[in-house]
């Protein structure tokens, strides 16, 4: 049962009133958790195990957690940087450090020492939780990061870190919750940029814990008696869209598999099956590996509603998974900085390889960044958000510490995404490209400066340049352009030795997966490079079938 009967009537009486003050762990978790029977969370370990939790469960977890926390001298305002698995724990300590009115501060567990260091430090948190693996990487700048007050390992104990385990056999459910304002900040996560590190985006109680109501109820199409399934690790947005706050604030319970291996496509039918899977979101590199299996040898019958997310999802691969499963796959476009944007919903026809249209309380425009005006359907130009004289709620409300970011993402009546695109006469909108470099490759968003950073330490390497390649499954792969020091020559051995280094540099997925050895970089007269040359010059190559210098 779709939430919209009709586009354009619903845009019409959209409203989100927001309240004054809220808090997402009590006016929502403990609100459901009211009913003591009511499903939040079917988790699946690697192992198989299976655990249920109710959101009465969460309730008493989370009250229990924060309790920890204010033990340690965690108040409101405080960091808490988080870094685990995906592990029913995440959701509990996630919902504890929001009653307490702290920020949560997620992260990827294939964080490096150097990005652990660099994140602690740029939001001066207070407290880092990680896993057991993952103490040592902290423990190696830990004195290097003053603000540090805590840490907290799961599956411990170790030597310095508070035990979760034994902290929370001690707790007890009580604990003063702060009054928390909606316009006070409930999060930030960080977001690769082209120039500098991730920046720190800092979304208020209201833009994201309050307003992905709207990506529960338009976009993944909830219900409370939903068992809604989102593929995504913990340190990304897309899990508080599709693993936290869009199905919780409907009453659906989410299915969480723990999985750190590669993305196993007939496991994931399985697990559709067997647990009866009603709503699904899977990047298109998912969709596109499971269009490759015999979708009709699986029983489906109880998956109703399908989306895709992270990159534009081939026309051709929303027609397979149709044909297999009887599903269409309905794409959707947000960011980091805010909650779903533009959409394709039940109630209108898909525009095959169309990101749909906008959500109710979202004016969507293409314009021209450069004068503010709107483009005419079929040019393309920037995506934006109107923010005068009505700034939407589900938009983030800065990048903190970072001014000037914040005032050029900001100009005049329009918060520009950073994206371009087109609008056709229907008033269907369709995705061109990253009007910057980061570069989007299974669903991961890669900030080219960093892996340049990366190479840029080998001794072999005088100049770097990091693009995004088009790739048939993964959307697009990071390529490297390498203009190599005196004294080395080109070689496939080199190329995997440069691999390697920014493997053990940073995160594992940034690596390049093509490395190609040149004389010279395309630049402009004042000497930055032309990134969008090599980009151009990428995408021909692959339309026209050419090999790669080298792929892993």
């Amino acid at each position: 049962m779709a939430n919209m009967t009709r586009y354009e009537d619903e845009v019409a009486a959209f409203s989100l009133e927001v309240p004054e003050t809220f808090n997402f762990g009590v006016d929502v978790i403990d609100k459901w958790a009211e009913d003591l029977h009511h499903l939040a969370m079917v988790w699946v370990g690697e192992d198989g195990r299976e655990e249920r939790y109710t959101f009465a469960d969460m309730r008493r977890e989370s009250n229990r957690f924060a309790q920890v926390l204010q033990g340690l001298g965690v108040s409101k305002g405080d960091g808490v940087m988080i870094v685990l698995p995906r592990v029913p724990q995440w959701h509990m300590m996630v919902v504890g450090i929001m009653k307490l009115g702290a920020l949560p501060m997620p992260g990827t567990i294939l964080l490096t020492p150097k990005d652990y260091e660099y994140r602690i430090n740029m939001a001066e948190a207070k407290v880092v939780i990680v896993d057991a693996p993952n103490a040592a990487k902290v423990d190696e700048i830990r004195a290097q990061c003053a603000s540090l007050e805590h840490g907290i390992v799961l599956g411990g104990p170790c030597d310095g870190w508070v035990d979760y385990g034994a902290a929370m056999a001690a707790a007890t459910e009580s604990f003063n919750v702060p009054e928390i304002r909606s316009d006070e900040p409930s999060m930030i996560y960080f977001t690769s940029g082209t120039t500098g590190g991730p920046k720190m985006v800092l979304h208020t109680q209201a833009s994201y814990p309050f307003a992905h109501e709207i990506t529960g109820k338009y976009w993944l199409d909830l219900q409370p008696d939903d068992l809604h399934w989102t593929l995504s690790d913990t340190g990304w947005a897309k899990a508080a869209y599709g693993n936290l706050f869009g199905p919780w604030r409907l009453g659906a319970a989410v299915f969480i598999q723990d999985s750190s291996g590669r993305f196993d496509a007939r496991e994931t039918l399985g697990l559709l099956q067997t647990y009866g899977i009603s709503t699904f979101c899977a990047p298109p590199t998912a969709y596109r590996m499971m269009v490759l299996e015999d979708l009709q040898s699986y029983d489906l019958s109880k998956l109703r509603h399908c989306v895709g997310a992270g990159e534009p999802l081939n026309p051709e691969v929303i027609e397979q998974w149709k044909t297999g499963t009887g599903h269409t796959i309905y794409d959707g476009y947000g960011q980091t900085e805010t909650v779903i944007l533009v959409a394709n919903y039940p109630c209108m026809e898909v525009k095959p390889g169309s990101m749909g249209k906008p959500v109710p309380g979202f004016d969507v425009a293409i314009i021209d960044a450069n004068t503010g005006a709107e483009l005419p359907d079929g040019e393309e130009g920037d995506i934006a958000v109107r923010v005068q004289p009505q700034r939407p709620v589900g938009l983030f409300r800065e990048y903190w510490k970072n001014p000037e970011e914040t005032g050029s993402s900001f100009q005049g009546e329009w918060y520009i995404t950073g994206d371009r695109g087109m609008r056709d006469e229907d008033g269907y909108f369709w995705f061109v490209g990253r009007a910057d470099d980061v570069i989007i490759s299974a669903g991961y968003r890669i900030g080219p400066f960093e892996v340049e950073s990366a190479l840029i330490e080998h001794a072999a390497v005088a100049e770097p340049a990091v693009v995004a390649s088009p790739d048939e499954m993964r959307g697009s792969i990071v390529k490297a352009f390498v203009v190599l020091a005196p004294g080395y020559q080109p070689s496939q051995a080199l190329a995997e030795e440069l691999q390697a280094h920014v493997r053990q540099l940073t995160a594992p997925y940034k690596y390049p997966r093509e490395v190609e050895f040149v004389t010279d970089l395309p630049k402009t007269i004042s000497g930055k490079i032309r990134r969008i040359e090599l980009r151009q010059q990428e995408e021909a190559r692959k339309m026209g079938g050419g090999s790669a210098t080298k792929e892993l």
